[in-house]
């Protein structure tokens, strides 16, 4: 699977992120550098420990780096959550950090199909 191939599959916009960047093996890069990234892990854990400073602080993160990589599904899912914890509370339920969780493996099953 190729670069864009990978973003279709992931439901990104390929377009988008290489407007900004304009170098493919530069967004390459930086997408296999995406599953060593923490912040998922650190939230899931923070959310687990009902810690909504860390939590917070994992969302935002993981938010900024999918927005920055163009991963629009996982970045969106990412900016729901940030903004609940944002006020100190935590998500009602499980519904939100479900969506994060869908879209951050079918991000990941994407990018271990790439070849790079």
């Amino acid at each position: 699977m190729n670069i864009n191939e990978c973003y279709q599959a992931m439901g990104a916009d390929y377009e988008e992120v290489f407007g900004r960047l304009r170098n493919e093996k530069l967004i390459a890069k930086f997408v296999l550098k995406f599953p060593d990234d923490p912040s998922f892990s650190q939230l899931k854990n923070s959310l687990a420990e009902k810690n909504t400073k860390e939590a917070f602080r994992a969302a935002h993160t993981l938010k900024g780096v999918a927005q920055n990589l163009g991963f629009t599904p996982l970045s969106e899912t990412a900016a729901a959550i940030t903004e609940v914890l944002r006020t100190g509370n935590l998500p009602d339920g499980e519904s939100m950090m479900n969506a994060v969780t869908k879209e951050y493996e079918r991000t990941i099953a994407a990018i271990v199909q790439l070849d790079a």
